[in-house]
């Protein structure tokens, strides 16, 4: 497992950008967020830079059309072959190598990110692939899918230390009694995606809406990503049994429903308000700031480019803050 060494006071973003050029959509995230950039997917250039599309990619048996939506073969779908093309050689791929070749030379962090197993098998469920196979088929999918990332980024830039999110949306729901896969199962096949990753890259895994935290915590990964005020206050022993471990969190500070403001102060008081909260019920408020970096609460595709652009920046503010306090902090303890 790679160690944790990144600076603090972090700020970076998940996933998808609105743009329709790659090279605007790179030197965006290389421009505002230079300490940790996020290499972005644009689905509004190609529907098959969606992040099911992308996914699904070259898995035996299934078809992705240019919207994005995926065509199944069900009974060529094996887990033990899963992907007949595995590389990130496709057109689903246009805009993370456009950023792989834009931080060729780099030493500083950059992250990367891929679909979850679980949020895959419920979309090969929902087109239907029977359960027991959708999901057998998209742990071995994600897995392969994510040793030919690790080898792209490690040849295209040798020197940047890597950070690896998995995106799993699907965790919203996952832990429902109806969900078709036990929860045990569910966390297991997380945990088998993180494992691929971990020898090489740090380890994340973001999910954009309320779950058990606690159960998902026990997949392994080393930074957890959500939103504020999706349940990380009301489930604080799991957070700070997190933190105690060494854990970073990513908060998705920055909204990407509704208001945000033209200023930092409303969202750096919002994710003040959480950290009370999590500090009240436990947590170690050092290890809270120490610990954590700044993002949006999800992916930006819906937005217009301006907008994207906008909550970016304030996302940028808002770790500006953090690196400040924590600096305070660190002062004021005598370290």
């Amino acid at each position: 497992m790679k160690t944790i060494d990144l600076p603090q006071g972090l700020a970076s973003s998940i996933g998808s950008l609105p743009h329709t050029d790659p090279a605007v959509a790179v030197a965006l995230v290389l421009e505002r967020q230079p300490r940790l950039p996020a290499a972005p997917s644009l689905p509004n250039r190609s529907g098959v830079e969606r992040m099911i599309a992308q996914a699904a990619w070259g898995i035996a048996g299934v078809r992705v059309l240019e919207d994005g939506s995926l065509v199944v073969d069900e009974p060529a779908i094996d887990p033990r072959h899963p992907l007949a093309e595995e590389g990130v050689d496709g057109p689903p791929f246009v805009s993370l190598r456009s950023f792989l070749e834009a931080v060729a030379g780099r030493q500083g962090p950059i992250k990367l990110q891929l679909t979850g197993p679980v949020t895959l098998g419920i979309a090969l469920l929902n087109v239907g692939v029977p359960a027991e196979r959708a999901f057998a088929v998209a742990g071995s999918a994600v897995r392969s899918r994510a040793r030919s990332l690790l080898a792209a980024a490690t040849h295209a830039a040798p020197l940047a230390p890597l950070v690896v999110f998995l995106d799993e949306p699907g965790l919203a729901a996952a832990m429902h009694p109806s969900f078709p896969l036990e929860s045990n199962r569910t966390i297991d096949l997380i945990s088998g995606a993180l494992a691929t990753i971990e020898p090489h890259a740090v380890t994340g895994l973001h999910c954009c809406g309320p779950t058990d935290w606690g159960a998902v915590l026990q997949s392994g990964p080393q930074i957890l990503s959500l939103p504020l005020a999706s349940g990380a206050v009301e489930q604080v022993g799991a957070i700070s049994a997190f933190l105690d471990r060494d854990g970073w969190v990513a908060w998705g500070a920055v909204p990407t429903t509704g208001p945000m403001g033209s200023a930092p102060d409303r969202l750096w008081h919002a994710l003040s308000t959480e950290w009370r909260g999590l500090a009240e019920g436990g947590c170690d408020p050092v290890r809270l700031r120490e610990q954590a970096m700044v993002t949006p609460a999800c992916g930006l595709a819906t937005h217009g480019e301006e907008q994207a652009e906008r909550v970016l920046s304030l996302t940028s503010q808002v770790a500006r803050h953090l690196e400040t306090q924590t600096q305070g902090m660190r002062l004021t303890v005598g370290a």
